[in-house]
């Protein structure tokens, strides 16, 4: 019988082939660096965010499926079986959600990738700011963090649908190297996440520089 405290594994992969239909059919994505995703094991991928497209990009462009926690105010009418159905990961925001923190550290705990926007929310995409919870999680799991930048969802609104990018226009999604969050002592205390916060922002920092050098955004 299938835990229904684990997000569903074939409903993630269902979504990444709807993912690969829409986003290279809609826009033309350039993918670079994901060989450095690991090819079986827990992984975070930690994405910046400055486009409501950069969690569906990534789950289209990943070379496995992903399980992303997303705020509860998008699972509305008809969107919340979707979103769940595919293995999506409803959070609520304003509190300790402590059943999209189980669900999310299921998903590490058998092998699969979680998807976080660290910054907690829609912004400018550059990391500036980072709430705690992708250190928790990596710290908590073990599991490798491999930073990920979407780059040219935000540029310029489209001529048919505003909200979106323009049609057939170029998005790059760049991977970054794996790493460790933790400083290999184990600890799990504020100031050891603390700590790994800073590590993490340093990192995804430096990767977001390195992505824009090499595409030229």
């Amino acid at each position: 019988m299938t835990d229904p405290a684990v997000p569903s594994e074939k409903g993630a992969a269902v979504g990444r082939r709807i993912g690969i239909g829409l986003m290279y059919g809609f826009w033309r994505p350039r993918v670079l660096g994901a060989w450095r995703v690991p090819t079986a094991g827990p992984v975070i991928l930690a994405v910046n965010h400055a486009h409501n497209i950069d969690g569906p990009m990534l789950m289209g462009t990943a070379p496995r499926p992903v399980h992303f926690l997303i705020k509860k105010e998008a699972f509305i009418g008809p969107l919340d079986p979707f979103l769940t159905g595919i293995g999506q990961l409803k959070v609520d925001r304003a509190s300790a959600d402590r059943t999209a923190i189980t669900r999310a550290l299921s998903v590490l705990e058998h092998g699969g990738v979680l998807g976080i926007f660290p910054e907690g929310t829609r912004g400018e995409g550059d990391f500036a700011s980072l709430r705690a919870g992708l250190a928790y999680f990596a710290v908590r799991s073990g599991a490798p963090i491999v930073p990920v930048a979407v780059l040219g969802s935000s540029d310029r609104p489209g001529r048919l649908i505003r909200a979106l990018p323009p049609l057939r226009s170029r998005v790059d999604v760049v991977f970054g190297d794996a790493f460790e969050a933790g400083d290999g002592s184990g600890r799990r205390t504020r100031k050891a996440l603390d700590e790994a916060t800073v590590r993490i922002q340093e990192r995804l920092t430096a990767h977001l520089e390195n992505a824009r050098r090499l595409t030229g955004r």
